[in-house]
């Protein structure tokens, strides 16, 4: 039991320390899986109302439009939308299971994987830890694109863990 609870602290303490835990988890020619977990010090509700508002925390330099906005509608076949100031609308993402408070799950094709044969599953996973949470993500992928997709896994998992540091950021410096 002293030897779980050590264990336990010491992956907390990895946690608080490091922004953002995230690798690459397999890759090949038809797909690849990315994934990690990042500890906040926020309460869940805290963390899931900035999840759900993406334009407050996903970054200008990975958007199609210069000047444009994200939302995200909830609803089952809701879109993760891209909206430029002139009108152009980008759908991202598309919402497949929510669970308030807990987990979202989101399919489609991020940023260039759009315009490629292929689609995936973004889940995130919130869960209280301390006084704190711990959102783990993971996004599989599969498809064709020419070359194959595992040339995409390591900066997919590199955009993606730095989407979730800057949530990070956004949840815990907020007012």
């Amino acid at each position: 039991m002293m030897r779980r609870l050590i264990c336990a602290a010491a992956t907390l303490s990895a946690l608080a320390a490091t922004p953002a835990l995230a690798e690459v988890k397999s890759a090949t020619p038809g797909g690849f899986q990315v994934g990690g977990a990042v500890a906040i010090e926020a309460p869940p509700a805290r963390v899931w109302a900035v999840l759900t508002a993406p334009d407050d925390w996903w970054s200008r330099d990975h958007r199609w439009f210069r000047n444009s906005t994200l939302s995200l509608d909830l609803a089952p076949g809701g879109c993760w939308c891209e909206t430029a100031v002139d009108g152009r609308v980008s759908r991202h993402l598309e919402t497949a299971l929510v669970e308030p408070g807990s987990k979202l799950v989101l399919r489609g094709g991020l940023g260039p994987l759009q315009g490629q044969g292929a689609s995936g599953g973004l889940t995130f996973d919130l869960k209280a830890e301390g006084r704190g949470s711990v959102l783990t993500w993971s996004y599989i992928v599969g498809g064709y694109t020419p070359g194959g997709l595992e040339n995409w896994a390591t900066p997919v998992d590199g955009v993606l863990s730095a989407q979730l540091a800057n949530l990070k950021t956004r949840v815990e410096t907020a007012d």
